[in-house]
This record gives C-alpha cells, structure tokens and sequence, in this order.
C-alpha cells in the first residue's frame, strides 16, 4: 500500500508546509497532496495558497515526494493553461507531478466567485472535454478541437512530458466512473462509498484503488482521549479512524486485502514531524509500498 500525505495548504506558512513535506519524505511517505479552492470549505477566513504555486514550491523543496492535488477544479483553469503548468511541473521535478482533476466538490464555490457551472451535467462534461484537451497537448502534436467548452485551432505546445503524468480522479457516478475508465491512472473513492468498491471496481478498467482517510494517531494509551476529542473538534461529525501505530496497521492492512492501494491520510493535528516520523515507523514500515 502507498501513502501519500493530504495537507491542505491553509493555516500554515511556506516553510511550515516544507518542514512536513520534507518530515514525510523521510518518514517514507510516497507523495504529498494539497487541495484546490478559492477559499476553504467552511473555513473562509482562513488563509489559504493556491494550489499549483504551493505544488511547485513543495517540489522545489523536496527530492522524491510526487506532488499534486486532490484535486484541482477543474473549471478554475483553462486546458491549455493546465496543460501547461502540468508540464512545467513534471520537468522542474524531474517526473514528480500527478495530474489529481475533478469537476468540483462546492458547487456554491463557483457562484461565489463566478466561475464556471455550477450544473452537474456541464460540469462533468467540461471536465471530459479538459481531458481529452490536456492529453492531446502533452502529446505534443497539432491540435484542432471544437467541444462545447473549448476550442483550439492548430494548437501546439512544447515541451511534451518526461514521461507519463499519472491522471487521478475522484467520483463514483456513472459519467466521472467512464472518465476514470478512460483517462485515469489512480481512481480515488470517497471512503463512505467503502462498500461499494468491489462493485464498482469492473467500472474503472486498469486504474488503480485509492481513498482518503482522516487519521487521529494515538502515540499512547495515555494519550488517546485527548487526540479522540482533538479530532472531533477538527473533523466534526465526520468518522476519522482513530488509534496507536498497531490498531492501524490492522485498519489499514484490511483496506489493502480489499484492493486499496493508496490512502491519503489527513491528520488531525496538523501533521507535525513528530506524528509522521511514527507513522512512518509503525505504519508505513509494515505495510508499505
């Protein structure tokens, strides 16, 4: 199973958010991952760095951690933009950017600050015209595309990637399952459709398991009501698995046996060095990639 850090980039300076990069790179984490808004999720006063320039910084800082989002939106890029960025990543990392794209999880976001539908339909539609946009750039020919969203005539960029940008994709409906089957590299399943993995699994061809997890790590018995009220307080009604280095070994050794193959741990206190330095030990040590 890989581990690939979820650190939203809010609450915390450039250098606070390279100290637990780099503490997760040595912890043996295979990547770390921010998230994409204009404003955060019902933290709106809170400060927050946009997405592609804390990628790039975080990059520039470490030597093997993949770096990406999940997920970008994607009605808050052009494809030709991305397309680009995505690139200009891939070859400043020497092979590190993951391409995380989905059609936005706050539809009020979009409102708010006028970009883009916020209407389903246009939205998973925009993104499988991104997609085929994005890919048909990075290969680096002529192209000429006219869709409902976007229009290119003659198009052509340079450079093309290193190599292949791995493509990963949230979602679970019909339209994003057959956007997953035909783009991605990494699909990642909202962990409360849990159940319904081994259904949908046929759906998405070739690509691979992946889940996001919020992770209340206990580093003692005597310590576990403090970090279970810690976590409610951050996480609210939401459901983080809670308990020492052992307890989720045994958690997180089931959802390998079920064909996860990637969790995105989000910690509840911040992930200090501290925390993923134990992680890493007694964790990522058993059951790691």
């Amino acid at each position: 199973m890989q581990f690939n850090l979820f650190l939203p980039q809010m609450r915390m300076s450039f250098d606070q958010l390279v100290e637990r990069a780099r503490a997760a790179e040595a912890a043996g984490f295979v990547g770390i991952t921010g998230m994409d808004h204009l404003a955060p999720p019902m933290a709106d006063d809170q400060p927050m760095y946009e997405a592609m320039v804390t990628t790039t910084w975080l990059a520039a800082h470490t030597e093997r951690l993949a770096v990406g989002s999940l997920v970008l939106c994607d009605a808050f890029r052009h494809p030709a933009v991305l397309a680009r960025q995505a690139v200009s990543i891939d070859h400043a990392s020497g092979g590190r950017f993951e391409l995380g794209i989905g059609w936005g999880s706050v539809p009020t976001e979009l409102e708010t600050f006028g970009v883009g539908s916020s209407r389903p339909r246009e939205r998973v539609e925009r993104l499988r015209e991104t997609l085929e946009v994005v890919r048909a750039l990075w290969a680096g020919e002529s192209v000429t595309y006219d869709g409902e969203f976007h229009h290119l005539d003659a198009a052509v960029q340079q450079p093309t990637p290193q190599g292949r940008i791995p493509i990963v994709i949230g979602g679970a409906g019909p339209k994003t399952l057959a956007l997953v089957r035909e783009h991605a590299d990494w699909w990642n399943l909202h962990v409360g459709l849990l159940d319904k993995v081994h259904e949908l699994r046929d759906q998405v061809g070739d690509a691979r398991v992946s889940i996001q997890q919020m992770v209340a790590y206990v580093p003692d018995e005597a310590s576990r009501e403090e970090v279970t009220e810690a976590a409610r307080r951050r996480f609210g009604r939401s459901s983080p698995v809670i308990g020492t280095g052992p307890e989720l070994v045994e958690h997180f050794g089931r959802l390998a046996d079920d064909g996860i193959e990637r969790v995105y741990p989000w910690f509840c206190d911040f992930a200090p060095a501290r925390t993923l330095a134990a992680f890493g030990d007694e964790v990522i040590a058993q059951l790691g990639d």
